[in-house]
C-alpha cells in the first residue's frame, strides 16, 4: 500500500469528521474533489488509486487537474478554487505524516487560486415575493407546506441546507417567537419571525402533526425535503408567478436567492450591516458589502447629498417620449 492511502483516510475519518466535524455537505465536496484526482492520476500515471504516493500528485500533475476542471468539465473559476482548497487541505494534513514529500507538498501548496468574477447578487423585489408567495394554494396540503417554506425563507434568510435540516423542536411559537438553526461552522443562531410566518408555520403544523425531532418541511414520506426539491419548488412558482409579475420571467431564481431578498430588504429597512451579518449568519462583516453594492437606491442617496445647489436631485426624466427612447438604449 503506498504512503497516500492511509494519509487520505486518516484524513476524513480523524481531521474531518473526528476533529473539524465538517459538515456533510463539506465531506461530499472534498470526497468528490479527491475521487475526480484519483482518477486523473491514474489516467496520466497508469497507477492505480490505491498505490499511488504523495510524491507523485506533484505540482504539475495538480496544476494539469486543474485545468482539465475548466478545460474539458467546463468548471468555474470558483469551481475550480473549491477544488485546490480541498487539495490543500490533505496537503497541510499530509505534511506533518509525510516529511519525505516536504518539498513536493509545499509546491502544491503554493500554487494559486483563479482569479474570479464579483457579481451583483440576485434578490427579489417586495412585489416580487408578494407575488411568489401567492401562488401556493394553501387549502391543499402540498401548498401549505410550501407558503411555509417560502414565508420562512423569505422572512428569515436561512440556507437552503439550514431550511431541509429543521426540526419542528427548532420552531418556537410562544414567547419570543423565533427560529433556531445551526449553520456554517456548526455556528447556532436564532432568527425571530413575524406574524405572517408564525401564521403559516402554526397552519402548517397543524396540518402535519408529528413529533419534535421530525424534519419540519417533509415530503408524501415523511422524510425531509432535500435541496432540489426545494428548487424545483420554487422553479415551478416563478413560472406562475411570472403571468402576474413579468420581472421574474427573467430572474434566475433559487433558494439562495430569497436568502439574498432578506438581506436586501433588512438594508432598506436601514438595518446596520452588523446586525445584518449576525441575522444571516456570516462569519465576517465584510460578508455583507454585497447588499451594499447591489443597493442601487443607496447609491442614489449618496449621489443626491453631493450634487450642485442648483441641479435637481434624483435621476434624469426625459421629458420627451423620443429622449426617452434615446435614454433607454
Amino acid at each position: 500500500m503506498s504512503d497516500l492511502a492511509p494519509i487520505l483516510q486518516g484524513f476524513f475519518t480523524d481531521r474531518m469528521i473526528t476533529q473539524k466535524h465538517a459538515s456533510e455537505h463539506t465531506i461530499r465536496s472534498y470526497r468528490d474533489t479527491w475521487r475526480l484526482l484519483l482518477a486523473f492520476a491514474q489516467d496520466a500515471t497508469g497507477t492505480p488509486p490505491w498505490k499511488l504516493d504523495i510524491g507523485q500528485l506533484d505540482a504539475g500533475l495538480v496544476t494539469s487537474f486543474l485545468r482539465w476542471l475548466e478545460t474539458s468539465r467546463n468548471c468555474s473559476p470558483s469551481t475550480r478554487n473549491a477544488r485546490l482548497s480541498a487539495i490543500r487541505s490533505l496537503f497541510r494534513y499530509a505534511s506533518l505524516r509525510a516529511p519525505d514529500n516536504a518539498a513536493v507538498i509545499q509546491r502544491v501548496l503554493a500554487i494559486e487560486a483563479s482569479r474570479t468574477d464579483t457579481t451583483i447578487v440576485n434578490w427579489l423585489t417586495d412585489a416580487e415575493s408578494g407575488a411568489l408567495l401567492a401562488v401556493p394554494d394553501q387549502e391543499t396540503w402540498t401548498g401549505c407546506r410550501d407558503y411555509a417554506l417560502l414565508l420562512t425563507a423569505i422572512r428569515t434568510g436561512l440556507r437552503v441546507s439550514e431550511l431541509t435540516r429543521l426540526t419542528r423542536a427548532d420552531i418556537r411559537l410562544g414567547t419570543g417567537k423565533h427560529v433556531r438553526c445551526t449553520g456554517k461552522g456548526r455556528k447556532e443562531r436564532c432568527t425571530p419571525l413575524d406574524a405572517q410566518a408564525v401564521a403559516a408555520l402554526r397552519a402548517w403544523l397543524d396540518r402535519q402533526p408529528g413529533r419534535d425531532g421530525d424534519p419540519l418541511f417533509v415530503t408524501r414520506r415523511g422524510t425531509a425535503m432535500s435541496r432540489d426539491a426545494v428548487h424545483a419548488r420554487i422553479t415551478r412558482y416563478q413560472q406562475a408567478a411570472a403571468e402576474s409579475c413579468p420581472s421574474l420571467a427573467g430572474k434566475n431564481l433559487t433558494p439562495h436567492t430569497l436568502r439574498h431578498s432578506t438581506a436586501m430588504h433588512l438594508r432598506h429597512s436601514g438595518v446596520d450591516s452588523a446586525v445584518i451579518a449576525l441575522w444571516m449568519g456570516h462569519q465576517d462583516i465584510r460578508s455583507t458589502q454585497v447588499y451594499i453594492h447591489a443597493d442601487l437606491k443607496l447609491k442614489e442617496k449618496a449621489l443626491d447629498r453631493v450634487t450642485p445647489p442648483d441641479v435637481p436631485p434624483g435621476r434624469f426624466q426625459p421629458p420627451d417620449k423620443l429622449l426617452a427612447f434615446l435614454e433607454s438604449l
